[in-house]
C-alpha cells in the first residue's frame, strides 16, 4: 500500500496505523525515497490516529502515534464519532467529548516529540435509531463539525473533517444528497485536510470508480467557490456595463469574449443540452459518462518519474519484510 503511494502519485500520502511496526516500515520506506536527515526534520506524511471512542486510545493507536510523533510525521487525531452510541445523541454533548479526545491525543504526541506536528480531527456521524446504522449526510453531524472547527482555530491547529460521505449502496440520488450535504458543510468549517473526499459509497465498506469521478467534479466546484469574489477592476466589469447599456446582451461584447473560457465552472460530467439531444447521445445518466471519463483518466495515465535506484531500494525493503515473515504471504 505505502509502495503504491510512492510508485505511482507525487501527492502526500498517508502512512499505516494498523500496527507499530508498520508504522516503523512507513517510516522506513519514507526515508528511502527521502533520506533520513530531510524526514526527521521535515514532515513528508501524515496518518490517522483514531480515539476508541469513548475515551479510550487502544493499543495498536497510542503505538503508531508514538513512532509517527518521534520521527516528526503529522498525527491527524480523530475521535471516530458515531453520536449515540460513541458518543451522547446531542451536538454539545458529542463535542465536549471530541474536545477531550483530541486534547488527550494532541498532548501525548507532544510527550514524545515536542513539536510534532498534529491536526485536531473528526470523524462524526449519527445514527439510525431504529436499526444503528450510520447515517450520513443529516444536520447534527453538521453542526459537530463546524463547532469542532471552531475549536482548532481556537487551539491553533488545523482540521480535519468531512469529505463526500454517504449511505447509499449506488451512485444515486441519495448518494448525490448526502456526499453534497457533507461536502459543503466541510467547505463553510474551513477545514485544512479531508479524508474521503471522493469514491465513498455505502458508509466508506465500497470505492466507486464512477462516484469517485462524480466526488471530484464537485470538488472542483467546491474549489471555484473557495476562491472566493473577484473584486479586480477586470472583474468589476465597468467597461462591459458602459459598453452594452440598457436594453441589450452581454453575449458579444468585448469583455465576454475575453472572459468567457474561465467566467464559470465548467463540470466535465453534467448534462445541460436539451432533452432531444441528451436523447440522441444515447440517454446516458452521469454515472454512464464518469465511468467513461474514468476510464480515459486511467488511458492517459502516467506515472510519476521516481529514481531507478530508490525504486529497487523500495522493492528490496519489501521483498525483505516478507520473507521475514514467510507464513503471511503467497
Amino acid at each position: 500500500m505505502v509502495y503504491s503511494h510512492i510508485k505511482y502519485s507525487d501527492k502526500p500520502f498517508m502512512g499505516s496505523v494498523t500496527a507499530p511496526e508498520r508504522a516503523e516500515d512507513s517510516v522506513a520506506m519514507a526515508k528511502i525515497v527521502f533520506g533520513d536527515d530531510f524526514v526527521e526534520n521535515n514532515c513528508v506524511m501524515l496518518n490517522l490516529i483514531n480515539a476508541n471512542s469513548p475515551m479510550v486510545f487502544d493499543e495498536t493507536m497510542l503505538g503508531a502515534a508514538k513512532v509517527y510523533a518521534r520521527h516528526n510525521q503529522a498525527t491527524v487525531i480523530s475521535p471516530f464519532i458515531l453520536s449515540g452510541a460513541m458518543s451522547p445523541v446531542t451536538v454539545v454533548g458529542t463535542l465536549t467529548q471530541i474536545l477531550a479526545e483530541v486534547l488527550a491525543g494532541a498532548a501525548f504526541t507532544q510527550l514524545i516529540r515536542k513539536g510534532a506536528p498534529v491536526l485536531f480531527g473528526t470523524f462524526a456521524a449519527s445514527i439510525s435509531m431504529q436499526s444503528g446504522a450510520p447515517t450520513f449526510g443529516t444536520p447534527e453531524p453538521s453542526l459537530v463539525s463546524y463547532g469542532a472547527a471552531h475549536l482548532a482555530r481556537r487551539l491553533g491547529l488545523p482540521f480535519r473533517t468531512g469529505g463526500s460521505l454517504c449511505g447509499s449502496k449506488v451512485p444515486d440520488a441519495q448518494a448525490a444528497h448526502e456526499s453534497a450535504n457533507t461536502l459543503n458543510m466541510t467547505l463553510l468549517a474551513g477545514a485544512n485536510f479531508v479524508l474521503h473526499a471522493a469514491g465513498w459509497l455505502e458508509g466508506g465498506l465500497v470505492s466507486s470508480y464512477e462516484k469517485f469521478m462524480i466526488d471530484q467534479d464537485q470538488l472542483g466546484m467546491m474549489q471555484k467557490m473557495a476562491q472566493g469574489v473577484d473584486l479586480s477592476e477586470e472583474a468589476q466589469a465597468m467597461d462591459a456595463i458602459r459598453e452594452v447599456g440598457p436594453g441589450s446582451h452581454y453575449l458579444g461584447c468585448a469583455h465576454t469574449q475575453a472572459n468567457f473560457q474561465t467566467a464559470f465552472y465548467r463540470s466535465p460530467l453534467a448534462d445541460n443540452n436539451s432533452f432531444e439531444q441528451w436523447e440522441v447521445e444515447g440517454r446516458k445518466r452521469i454515472e454512464d459518462r464518469a465511468n467513461a471519463l474514468c476510464k480515459s483518466w486511467l488511458e492517459s495515465y502516467e506515472a510519476p518519474a521516481l529514481d531507478p535506484a530508490i525504486d529497487e531500494a523500495l522493492l528490496a525493503f519489501i521483498r525483505q519484510k516478507k520473507d521475514s515473515m514467510p507464513d503471511a504471504f503467497t
